[in-house]
């Protein structure tokens, strides 16, 4: 345990890490030193700082806990783009301490706005909890499948505030360690064609059943999925009371002769089974997990108009990325989709021809009436609610028409 002498003061100590390499983000300048840095992480950054920007905008207060903060990065965004109120940096190494510092400082020269402490998360978690000292938002940006945090998080946050949380665990969501999910999110992940979604929704629903204990419930903004690392990021609001919609939490199936999915409540355990009627033995069986939505539009449009209000998005391509990701996780917002994505390898193997283009089958789709639209996951993936059988039909028919 670190003595508490760290915990706050804000004098300079000596830094042991003397390595200066600057790096600058959105305009940002920065001291990264020995710290361990990401730069291909910028998105996710870009994503907090205008969730946070909106809270700021609509409720006129932000306090932010940066749990794990590293060099600082992230706090220095929030001090500086989304003009939080006050930013507590929290990372567990002293050692880094000096680096943070020279951070921060860059946004409030005499540190009236931020704080630097050196404590376990869960620890200054459950301090700020039993001295009443809540926040608007708490970024938790974590290594592998570390969870414990989960509920120490909701004990700190304000209530309708935001839960920024992170899982950098693909080899688990790809479900090679079942009992190591299920230790860590309450969750029993098997291998499915889409696990880097089954990510994502292992993430929430470890925070859903984390809520739910303490007589609360969480609404996802947005979640997002990376493949540097992986990483797997969900922007959750936290509010009283039980969720509205249970349902959305429940066990996932995929039948591996015909390709399809399906969600069961925990009612329905007992009756699962494909509609292709292959037996339960070609079904493989994740949960229980979140099912419901991974976004909100409205939400998302507004961190849209706010990147580009800011010029992080213009006329001339720049920002282009970030304008894509932002409007493909609206297209994903679509409450007809299912859960899941398919990429289009996959398709065309069980249709036994080449791979289509994905706009010319996205275009097929809605002409037969149904919702599809890329995935944000996986760029050679579409989300629909067309059925496999029907979708290898399609794939057949385009390949048709391309040798006519």
């Amino acid at each position: 345990m670190f003595s508490l002498a760290f915990s706050s003061f804000k004098f300079r100590a000596p830094p042991k890490c003397c390595k200066c390499q600057l790096e600058t983000e959105r305009g940002v300048s920065f001291d990264v030193g020995d710290t361990f840095f990401r730069r291909e992480s910028n998105t996710g950054r870009d994503l907090g700082v205008l969730s946070a920007a909106i809270y700021k905008k609509s409720n006129n207060a932000l306090r932010v806990l940066d749990a794990m903060c590293g060099c600082g990065i992230r706090s220095l965004r929030y001090l500086v783009e989304a003009e939080a109120d006050f930013v507590v940096a929290n990372d567990a190494n002293p050692e880094i301490r000096g680096v943070i510092l020279s951070n921060l400082e860059r946004a409030d020269k005499e540190g009236k706005r931020w704080e630097v402490k050196h404590l376990d998360a869960n620890r200054i978690l459950m301090e700020s909890c039993l001295q009443s000292s809540f926040f608007n938002m708490i970024d938790i940006d974590s290594f592998g499948s570390e969870s414990s945090y989960l509920r120490s998080a909701m004990y700190a946050v304000k209530l309708d505030g935001l839960l920024y949380i992170t899982s950098t665990d693909g080899f688990s969501s790809g479900g090679h360690q079942p009992l190591q999910t299920l230790a860590a999110y309450g969750a029993y992940v098997k291998h499915m064609p889409y696990s880097n979604e089954v990510g994502l929704r292992m993430l929430i629903g470890g925070a859903v059943r984390e809520a739910s204990v303490l007589g609360f419930h969480v609404v996802p903004l947005f979640s997002y999925y990376s493949y540097h690392g992986p990483v797997f990021r969900a922007m959750l609001r936290v509010k009283r009371g039980k969720s509205p919609n249970e349902r959305h939490y429940g066990f996932i199936t995929y039948c591996n002769c015909c390709g399809n999915s399906q969600a069961y409540s925990w009612e329905e355990l007992g009756e699962m089974r494909c509609l292709c009627n292959n037996g339960r033995s070609s079904l493989v069986v994740s949960g229980p997990l979140w099912t419901g939505p991974l976004h909100d539009s409205s939400f998302l449009s507004e961190m849209l108009d706010l990147a580009r209000d800011w010029g992080w998005i213009q006329e001339d391509g720049t920002g282009k990325h970030l304008e894509t990701l932002l409007k493909l996780m609206i297209d994903e917002c679509d409450p007809v989709l299912p859960f899941g994505y398919i990429k289009i390898d996959k398709m065309a193997s069980r249709a036994k021809v080449n791979s289509p283009s994905i706009n010319s089958l996205l275009q097929a789709l809605h002409k037969e009436g149904y919702a599809a639209c890329r995935s944000h996951i996986a760029s050679n993936a579409i989300k629909t609610n067309c059925p496999m059988v029907d979708c290898i039909k399609l794939v057949k028919q385009l390949k048709q028409c391309s040798l006519t």
